[in-house]
């Protein structure tokens, strides 16, 4: 029997389908689903979503793999009597890269280091070491633990929020499940938790008024997670000493708002996922789940709809 893939995800997705499972047939995802086919799996998740969740219905597919981590743009409709998968730690590296850079910008004074005149003082700046320093992170997904994986080598001490208190995969990481724990004692407060109704605004103004004095926030996770009034307040007052954000809320961020402009700021397109082979990582995901599914194996990255992760 024919085993059916609708893919949204390109000709480099076809083909490594193809290459890996040959009898497979694929079938682009254009224009109207055909009124007799019938898929074993569609492979999407860009653009419009009504338009997957009418391929998947049309077709009947059974499940569904996003070639994204996040869910929280997902339509309850797609869950509709099928499973959906996600690339869940695809891109756990270069977004624990990116942190890690930002760390060592904030610590190293990058780019105001670097010298474009003579400074009034040679041989001298007002420099810092992650060394010592203690990073709080909030969640210990792949994301937090590939960054955890990072920091722990720098010397710093690394505190953890989860839901539970099962132990870190990290050796050396100090797990707590309450958020007041992290807002404590960290130096550099890292976002690396899914956007749910549980974590809409997790920093609000009374979070924020329990954070370490000139705490670094570093929001790589969802711009939900913040409360962007109150982070305003936080910085003009220097509860917070530097906000690296990228990501914000709304996406994308209109011109003339408030975090383009704040020197305290430092913001980006959220680009922080961003590597030249994340869609090959993307696809090899589902390739090696396409192969668990046609041997009645445990899939990698369901997605629990109730947790919106």
């Amino acid at each position: 029997m024919t085993y059916t893939v609708v893919n949204q995800i390109g000709a480099d997705a076809e083909a490594a389908i193809r290459a890996a499972h040959p009898d497979v047939d694929v079938v682009p995802l254009e224009g109207d689903p055909p009124p007799t086919l019938r898929a074993d799996a569609l492979f999407a998740g860009w653009g419009d979503w009504d338009e997957i969740v009418r391929w998947a219905d049309a077709t009947g597919a059974p499940w569904v793999q996003l070639p994204g981590t996040g869910v929280d743009s997902v339509p309850a409709a797609l869950y509709a009597d099928r499973v959906v998968t996600c690339a869940r730690g695809a891109s756990a590296v270069p977004i624990a890269e990116f942190v890690l850079g930002a760390l060592l910008a904030h610590a190293k004074r990058f780019p105001q280091t670097w010298l474009t005149e003579p400074p009034k003082r040679w041989n001298f700046a007002r420099l810092d070491v992650l060394h010592g320093a203690t990073l709080g992170l909030v969640g210990l997904g792949g994301i937090g633990t590939a960054v955890a994986e990072r920091a722990l080598p720098f010397g710093m001490r690394v505190v953890a929020l989860r839901r539970t208190a099962a132990p870190s995969p990290n050796a050396g990481v100090e797990v707590v499940t309450d958020l007041g724990d992290v807002l404590a004692v960290a130096d550099h407060l890292v976002l690396a938790a899914p956007a749910t109704a549980r974590t809409r605004h997790l920093l609000d103004d009374d979070a924020l008024r329990r954070v370490k004095p000139g705490v670094h926030l570093v929001n790589i996770a969802r711009g939900s997670l913040v409360d962007h009034d109150a982070l305003r307040v936080a910085l003009d007052d220097g509860r917070v000493g530097l906000a690296t954000l990228d990501t914000v809320e709304p996406e994308p961020l209109p011109a003339g708002h408030w975090l383009y402009s704040h020197p305290n700021v430092r913001l980006s397109a959220h680009v922080s996922w961003y590597t030249p082979e994340m869609f090959r990582h993307v696809i090899d995901l589902f390739v090696e789940n396409l192969g668990r599914a046609r041997a009645g194996q445990p899939l990698h990255g369901v997605v629990d709809p109730a947790e919106g992760y």
